[in-house]
C-alpha cells in the first residue's frame, strides 16, 4: 500500500543541543505536484518507495525557487519540481556537458507541461560550471553521488560538490538521497554497488564547505540488506538478475536511502 502523499516526514535536525525530532508537513503546492495527473503512471508508482511529498518538504522546497536538479535521467523528479515552480520561481537541470543537447531536447518536447526551463552543465575532468554563482535556492541530487564516486577520476565527486556549493545562495540548500551502506561494511563496496556511507557523502559536502543541516529517515528500508549480487540494481526498478529471484527482491523493494540535507554558510 502507498503511503499518503500528505503524510509529515519524520527528521533529525542537527542543532548545538544535539538531533531533535521534527515533522514537516508537505505544503499544498508539493502535494498538488505529486498528484497531478499529468504524471507518468509508471513514475507514481515509485511513490511508494520515493516519498517524493515528504522528501521535497524535508528539504524546503518551494515553489517560488531556482530548483537546480543534478542530472535528471529519466525525470522523475523533473515531472514534479518543473511543473511545481513553473510561471513562478524556475527549474534547472544541471548536467554533465556531454549530456546537455539530449537533457535540452527532452525538455523543450515537454514545454506545455513544464513551462521554460533551464539546462546548465559542469566539465567534470575541470569543474568549470555554466551555472552563475549564487543564483540558486536549493540544489537536488537524487541517486547519483554513487555515480560520481564509481568515476575512474576520485575527484570528480570533489569538483561537483564544489559547483554545488558555488552555485548557491548563501543559506541555499543542498539536497541529497542516496543508497545506503551501513558504515561497518566495506567501504570498497562504495565503487561498484551503488551504496554509499553516510560518512562518505557528509565528508565531501563539508570539504566544499557546506554544513549538515538534518537528516531523515523517510526513504530508509529496513528489509534491505545492502549485499545484493548486482548492488542496488539487484533490486526493483531495475532487476539487474531478470527473472532470477525475482519474487525475493519484489519483496524487499527499492534500496534503503539516505536523505541528507546540507545549507551553505551565510
Amino acid at each position: 500500500m502507498l503511503r499518503p502523499i500528505i503524510a509529515l516526514a519524520c527528521v533529525a535536525v542537527l542543532g548545538t543541543t544535539g538531533a531533535t525530532a521534527q515533522s514537516v508537513r508537505p505544503s499544498k503546492e508539493i502535494v498538488a505536484a505529486v498528484a497531478s495527473p499529468a504524471r507518468t503512471p509508471a513514475n507514481r508508482a515509485r511513490d511508494g518507495y520515493r516519498h517524493p511529498a515528504e522528501t521535497l518538504a524535508f528539504f524546503g522546497v518551494k515553489p517560488t525557487q531556482t530548483v537546480v536538479e543534478f542530472i535528471p535521467g529519466g525525470g522523475w523528479y523533473t515531472e514534479i519540481l518543473a511543473p511545481m515552480v513553473k510561471g513562478r520561481g524556475r527549474y534547472v537541470a544541471f548536467v554533465p556537458a556531454t549530456q546537455a543537447e539530449r537533457t535540452r531536447t527532452t525538455l523543450a518536447g515537454k514545454v506545455a507541461q513544464y513551462g521554460e526551463t533551464q539546462v546548465q552543465t559542469i566539465d567534470f575532468k575541470t569543474g568549470v560550471s555554466t551555472m552563475p554563482a549564487g543564483s540558486a535556492d536549493v540544489v537536488l541530487t537524487f541517486r547519483n553521488v554513487h555515480n560520481l564516486l564509481m568515476q575512474d577520476d576520485p575527484a570528480v565527486a570533489e569538483r561537483v560538490f564544489k559547483a554545488f556549493y558555488t552555485m548557491l545562495k548563501p543559506g541555499g540548500v543542498l539536497g541529497v538521497v542516496d543508497h545506503r551502506l551501513p558504515e561497518q561494511m566495506d567501504a570498497a563496496r562504495e565503487k561498484s554497488s551503488g551504496y554509499l556511507k553516510r560518512s562518505t557523502i557528509v565528508r565531501l559536502a563539508q570539504a566544499a564547505g557546506f554544513r549538515l543541516a538534518g537528516e531523515s529517515e523517510v526513504n530508509a528500508n529496513p528489509k534491505d540488506t545492502h549485499d545484493h549480487p548486482q548492488g542496488v540494481w539487484t533490486l526493483p526498478p531495475t532487476y539487474q538478475l531478470k527473472d532470477v529471484d525475482r519474487a525475493k527482491y519484489a519483496a524487499i523493494g527499492e534500496s534503503d536511502r539516505l536523505t541528507l540535507k546540507f545549507v551553505k554558510g551565510r
